[in-house]
């Protein structure tokens, strides 16, 4: 389940440049945003700052890699994108090269509005064409509900 205060989360950051803002981009991610390619640095951060896991919890041996976003979570179908799912995009001439970003809404045109880092060197939206995604993904958040009058699984053991 995506939570829609991700991207609201995100949104606090908008505007900020990896030049202009470089301390307080590098407090939030813990990398300097001069010198990484950052956009998964924020969503870690993003994601983190929400409570939801983040590519460190799960244990990635690359969590600085947007590729990486593609085992994260669970495959969204783009017919059930929602708003706080994060979206994978191929970026570069190289395999392991990518850009993530969180899905915000879509365009009259189509466009895929995505919230993220490093988008032209700071926060921001921008406009993206679904056919060029190579993934989405959401957390599932997965709550074990007890039916009425059933024993809790504690009491069990």
């Amino acid at each position: 389940m995506p939570s829609a205060d991700v991207p609201m989360a995100a949104e606090n950051y908008i505007g900020l440049s990896e030049w202009r803002n470089r301390t307080e981009l590098k407090e939030l991610m813990g990398v300097d945003p001069a010198r990484t390619e950052w956009c998964a640095a924020f969503v870690n951060a993003i994601l983190e700052m929400e409570g939801s896991p983040n590519l460190y919890d799960t244990g990635s041996s690359t969590p600085l890699m947007a590729r990486s976003f593609l085992t994260w979570g669970e495959e969204v179908l783009p017919e059930d994108i929602q708003k706080g799912d994060l979206v994978i995009f191929p970026r570069g001439n190289q395999g392991w090269q990518g850009h993530v970003g969180f899905y915000y809404g879509t365009t009259t045109e189509g466009k895929w509005v995505i919230l993220g880092g490093n988008q032209q060197n700071a926060v921001r939206y921008d406009l993206y064409n679904p056919n060029r995604a190579i993934g989405i993904r959401r957390w599932a958040v997965q709550e074990q509900q007890q039916q009425p009058g059933s024993i809790p699984d504690w009491m069990t053991k």
